[in-house]
């Protein structure tokens, strides 16, 4: 597969400029980022009670959900995914619990 998430942000992009009328995208980048936040909030949950559930085509469009409402609120706020790309590959040069000893010291 060759779909990638650099793929959705465009899509995004793209859409965020469509008429709210027309486009569930414009219309949650139209509403601002707190809207766009509460829906990616409603995703999350959903996306831990599939986890919690034995249903893996569940925890899978879950997943896709709230990949896709993270990445509209990032377009809300100006965040580009390489910027949240880049601040994980800058987490890679250490263990995960150096790093978080770091942040809590």
């Amino acid at each position: 597969m060759s779909f990638t998430l650099h793929d959705l942000e465009a899509i995004i992009a793209a859409r965020a400029k469509a008429d709210p009328s027309e486009s569930w995208t414009a219309r949650l980048v139209a509403a601002g980022p707190e809207r766009a936040a509460k829906k990616l909030g409603e995703e999350a949950v959903e996306t831990v009670i599939a986890a919690l559930g034995d249903d893996r085509d569940a925890l899978v469009a879950e997943s896709a959900d709230l990949l896709y409402h993270w990445l509209v609120v990032c377009r809300t706020r100006g965040i580009a995914l390489d910027e949240v790309l880049a601040e994980l590959e800058s987490r890679t040069a250490e263990s995960g619990l150096a790093e978080k000893a770091a942040r809590d010291a």
